[in-house]
């Protein structure tokens, strides 16, 4: 059975809330590989206006984690602000972003 899990992205994810969304993340990814074959992680960025080195760093760690799955990890509703900073940094190229 497929699971999706959508994840809502804080306002600002930096050095303060990156840590709570790093172990959001790795325990959702642990939960999906654990109860499914294949799953979909959304991670939604709604809310979100910025972006720091500091949750760029968690976002590629979990995009790691999830290549060596079968899990998908797709991000949806970036501001064009946050998605100048993924394309400035190539982390654009990386992610499935929709």
């Amino acid at each position: 059975m497929k699971h999706e899990i959508i994840i809502d992205i804080p306002n600002h994810l930096d050095v303060s809330t990156s840590p709570e969304l790093k172990n959001i993340l790795f325990e959702t990814i642990s939960d999906v590989e654990a109860i499914s074959t294949t799953g979909d992680i959304i991670l939604d960025f709604s809310k979100t206006e910025l972006v720091t080195s500091a949750g760029l760093r968690v976002l590629m760690q979990a995009q790691k984690n999830v290549q060596a799955s079968s899990i998908n990890m797709t991000m949806k509703n970036i501001s064009p602000e946050v998605m100048e900073v993924f394309n400035i940094t190539g982390v654009s190229k990386i992610f499935n972003i929709l």
